[in-house]
């Protein structure tokens, strides 16, 4: 089992209203009350937000400058969450997401918790043919006999350390592909698809075909590697001109203000998730690296397959907080390109950079902030 001790009394029930999250020490927490599983919904999961102020010119300008002067195909989105403006540019086109989707499997899982269709505490045993490939670190765990876990810990997993195998099992336990797209369409979020879980949709843009082999060792690069080159970029080709798991950046970033306004999860779900997207390992020098200190940064990352000399699907999304608590949803997702990764660093950071300069701290209502999310963690 994958918990001992301690945590294992602690997660083996967990009572209706209750929440545990996983802590830095890896132990469990108790989080806020909630209402009853299955009692929570959201009325204004449907309603766009109203657009209380317009957007700010010169922060429009530098957008479509950063835009425009990148050498590769990549869209930017920048919505504020409490006056409802969204500045883009090409912020309407799909663009691979990769792991970015693991955020609608996570959103997908708590809504289930809210509804009382599982508990943070439902086991999850992974077995050796359950495997994935790319970043998987839970795979050194998984014996012959299985490995047997939480749907919290492999939560934690998938959207701290991008953990594959983690988000594949998380996304099997609550119903599968179907049921992720089914919770996009509820919450009535357009621009956004959830592809086939990692392993079809790795092994597709590579030009392979899935065997369950191809999770072991390093068979699916042997596999890839031995492809014809013009295979590959056919592959490629096609996967980057229609992507599966494409997303908009504006389809991104209205999801991620929707989050944090509590139309997509009740407030503890809400507050766990966020909470887990701020402790993500990955990513440290994309946006989060322009974001100034005082200011809080809950994000998920994506990166895609390279075949030199492109690399694709470059991404990261997320929700930058001010000191005074007005927050603003941002993506930047670099579909292809051949600059080096410092260089695309450079275009993620200066557009937090940018966001966070031209700032204005501005009195709010109390209703304001309530609406906004910004009385709650």
């Amino acid at each position: 089992m994958a918990t001992t001790g301690a945590v294992m009394a602690a997660t083996a029930f967990v009572a209706p209203g209750i929440n545990l999250a996983l802590a830095d020490n890896g132990q469990y927490r108790e989080n806020q009350p909630t209402q009853l599983p299955g009692f929570w919904t959201s009325d204004r999961a449907n309603a766009p937000a109203p657009v209380r102020a317009p957007a700010p010119a010169a922060l429009d300008s530098v957008i479509q400058s950063l835009g425009r002067n990148f050498n590769g195909q990549v869209g930017i989105a920048v919505q504020s969450i409490d006056d409802g403006w969204t500045i883009n540019y090409n912020g309407n086109r799909r663009y691979p997401q990769q792991s970015v989707s693991k955020l609608w499997v996570a959103m997908t899982m708590l809504d289930a918790v809210d509804r009382g269709k599982i508990t943070l505490a439902t086991p999850v045993t992974i077995r050796p043919q359950d495997l994935t490939l790319f970043h998987q670190p839970i795979a050194a765990m998984v014996k012959p006999e299985g490995y047997t876990t939480t749907v919290q810990d492999l939560f934690y997993r998938a959207m701290t350390q991008s953990d594959n195998t983690a988000n594949d099992s998380v996304m099997r336990a609550v119903g599968g592909p179907s049921a992720v797209q089914g919770f996009l369409a509820r919450r009535f979020i357009d621009g956004v698809r959830f592809g086939p879980g990692e392993r079809l949709l790795q092994s597709g843009t590579a030009g392979l075909i899935w065997d369950q082999n191809l999770a072991y060792g390093r068979s699916f690069y042997a596999a890839r590697a031995a492809l014809p080159l013009a295979a590959r970029n056919r592959a490629l080709d096609a996967y980057l001109a229609d992507p599966p798991d494409g997303a908009s950046p504006v389809g991104i970033v209205t999801a991620l203000a929707k989050l944090k306004r509590g139309e997509m999860l009740s407030p503890a779900s809400t507050s766990i998730l966020l909470s887990t997207m701020s402790e993500a390992k990955t990513g440290p020098q994309r946006i989060k690296g322009g974001v100034p200190a005082g200011w809080y940064y809950a994000h998920k990352t994506g990166t895609g397959q390279e075949l030199a000399p492109r690399s694709t699907g470059f991404n990261d999304v997320g929700i930058m907080t001010a000191p005074d608590g007005s927050s603003y949803a941002l993506a930047v997702m670099i579909g292809s390109t051949t600059v080096s990764i410092p260089e695309r660093w450079a275009l993620m950071q200066a557009v937090s950079r940018t966001v966070a300069g031209m700032h204005q701290p501005a009195a709010r209502s109390a209703y304001n902030d309530n609406i906004t999310g910004r009385n709650r963690p």
